[in-house]
């Protein structure tokens, strides 16, 4: 783990179109991900949500022949905490946070993961970044503060909920500086198919014990669907593809991204007003996205 493509991954370059192309797909694809959660808790109980979105995350990428790559015997420790720090814990966390916490404020606490990754692998490689992305990751955090303030006043910021969301980003940190060696040699695909096949095993009881308080209402259905397939099975794979290429500090900067595309699909789609600082905060965010992509010193 203390080799440089586990720190810094296999591309130390700033990032090229492939990189910016990966980045901006998986903020709009997480950003949506809180609402699909929210609906989906609405009618489903939680353990149900959970299994679902990993069970049929795994589906989807069953289907590609490149995901189904047998895994070595050493490697399936790795594969199991993937599932549960990456997978089945945070499924499962945000499930029961959004039963009683707004979805935009759930989306927003995420937000803090780059730090938390920066911290993790700081602790395990012994090594701070470069100081552009440190810079970068520390502009974010600046944005995401400013657009999250005007957010939180009068919101519904439930302390449990908060909690369950904050242990599931640290869950997410743990995993970006897991996944980076295995997606290296496996690709993103196949480590995300057999970590979601291990977290639907284990969030099957939860699932099975939650059928009798669910009511599996056609809103809540696709909501779960386009959770599953969408917002975990191919947006694991392609997060994973991302942190092999650039390491997991600079990865988990694009969920700074996630309020930006919260805050456009509601002015677009649900009629709600953004205070100014937040339109500043918005700015602000980009620009420590910008300086987070540049390139790794190697030496």
């Amino acid at each position: 783990m203390g080799n440089s493509l586990t720190n810094i991954g296999s591309r130390p370059a700033a990032y090229g179109a492939a990189e910016w192309g990966l980045a901006i797909t998986l903020a709009a694809i997480w950003g949506s991900a809180f609402l699909w959660i929210a609906l989906g808790v609405d009618s489903m109980s939680p353990g149900v949500v959970a299994f679902g979105r990993v069970a049929l995350g795994a589906a989807a990428l069953a289907t590609f022949s490149k995901a189904r790559r047998t895994i070595d015997r050493e490697d399936w420790p790795r594969i199991v905490a993937v599932a549960v720090l990456g997978n089945a814990g945070p499924a499962l966390l945000f499930a029961q946070a959004e039963t009683g916490l707004d979805s935009a404020v759930a989306g927003m606490i995420t937000s803090g993961t780059p730090i938390l990754t920066l911290i993790i692998a700081s602790l395990l490689l012994r090594k701070l970044p470069g100081r552009a992305q440190a810079l970068g990751i520390g502009i974010g955090f600046l944005g995401i503060l400013l657009m999250a303030f005007p957010s939180l006043v009068g919101t519904h910021a439930n302390p449990l909920g908060v909690a369950l969301v904050f242990i599931g980003t640290i869950g997410y940190a743990s995993n970006a500086n897991i996944i980076v060696p295995l997606q290296q040699k496996y690709g993103g695909p196949a480590v995300i198919l057999w970590a979601l096949l291990v977290s639907s095993v284990l969030l099957a009881p939860l699932a099975v014990m939650g059928i009798d308080e669910s009511e599996f209402t056609p809103m809540a259905v696709i909501a779960v669907l386009i959770l599953g397939v969408v917002g975990t099975g191919v947006a694991r794979a392609l997060s994973a593809t991302l942190a092999g290429r650039v390491g997991a500090p600079r990865m988990s900067t694009t969920t700074y991204l996630i309020p930006v595309v919260a805050i456009v699909l509601g002015v677009a789609f649900r009629d709600e007003t953004v205070a100014p600082l937040a339109i500043l905060g918005v700015g602000v965010v980009l620009i420590g996205a910008y300086w987070s992509s540049r390139a790794v010193p190697t030496h």
